[in-house]
């Protein structure tokens, strides 16, 4: 959706620079107005609605399972309990967080470019970076706000539905699965903005960003399966160790950097994403992990998520920067 700036007086000074919150802004409500994000917000509410639902319904079979160590944790079993009709909502928004991004970003630069506006905000007192890094920042705000104000929701209808009073952890496990989802769809924005920048038709930008989530959603395993079949020997000669590159292959995809990192977030009592030995479980205890636990075993998972959101970004910044705008 193409913006127009004239709505504010851009040029009181012409030695002043326009404010970048007033980019922001600007940037917020045209998000707002536009279909695209107001459809996909509505099909993300949708689906979270529908995943509480199914959660509530099954709320008391999860919460009486005594063999379930994180049975007393009421709030996260609201997010990840399910009957098997419905996915839990974090696995929902592993396929509809990168749409939601994509579709943010991969007509950022280039329909403004086509619809001449570009050029226009290019001529007022503005700094070219501030208008890349307001973009930026009015998605993080509005993806914040979003998964934010949906986490809120829930825990008031658990609390009004169970009156159970929610655990400091759970707080800190459900904040810091917001902060994952965010940077999940600042991800896949960073990366569709990096298209818009390169191909002028937004058509062909959005069928780069879609090709590639595809490709890393069904794709990329697919691959590397092929791969560890064809270099992996069938002689138990060799000891698998050597081939433990490929088990960091599978988990270096966005998809299951998120899904490994919320999944054990969410669910306390997952105690390694990776093989566990058999000395390992024989003295591994039944009981969920602390939080400081889980946040130790999800770090590179989350770190690796965030280093691809800032790459992405500073690519999208290089590419800006040397791009041409001309009439």
């Amino acid at each position: 959706m193409a913006i127009s700036y004239t709505d504010f007086s851009f040029s009181k000074s012409i030695n002043k620079s326009v404010p970048i919150w007033v980019m922001v802004r600007k940037e917020i409500s045209d998000h707002i107005r536009s279909w695209q994000f107001i459809i996909l917000s509505l099909i993300i509410a949708f689906t979270f609605f529908e995943s509480l639902y199914v959660a509530i319904n099954n709320l008391s079979s999860a919460v009486s399972n005594t063999k379930d160590p994180d049975h007393l944790l009421v709030y996260l079993k609201l997010l990840t309990t399910t009957d098997g009709t419905l996915p839990p909502f974090h696995v929902f928004i592993s396929f509809l967080g990168p749409l939601l991004g994509i579709s943010l970003g991969f007509n950022a630069i280039n329909s403004e470019q086509q619809n001449g506006t570009l050029i226009r905000v290019m001529a007022q007192p503005v700094y070219r970076d501030n208008l890349l890094l307001s973009k930026f920042i009015s998605v993080t705000i509005l993806i914040s706000t979003m998964f934010l104000s949906l986490t809120l929701f829930m825990i008031g209808g658990g609390l009004l539905i169970t009156g159970v009073p929610i655990e400091i952890e759970e707080v800190i496990r459900i904040l810091s699965y917001i902060i994952i989802c965010v940077f999940y769809v600042e991800f896949w924005f960073s990366l569709s903005i990096i298209f818009s920048i390169k191909f002028k038709q937004a058509a062909t930008a959005a069928i780069a960003s879609i090709g590639l989530w595809l490709f890393f959603t069904i794709f990329y395993n697919i691959i590397i399966n092929i791969v560890s079949k064809v270099i992996t020997p069938k002689s138990s000669l060799f000891s698998p160790g050597r081939y433990s590159w490929i088990e960091t292959l599978f988990h270096m995809s966005p998809n299951q950097l998120y899904t490994d990192a919320t999944t054990t977030l969410l669910m306390p009592k997952v105690r390694s994403l990776g093989p566990m030995s058999m000395e390992e479980l024989a003295g591994a205890i039944p009981n969920s992990l602390p939080i400081r636990d889980s946040l130790l075993i999800v770090w590179p998972q989350v770190s690796g998520l965030i280093s691809a959101t800032i790459v992405c970004f500073a690519l999208a910044y290089y590419f800006f920067m040397r791009k041409e705008i001309k009439c």
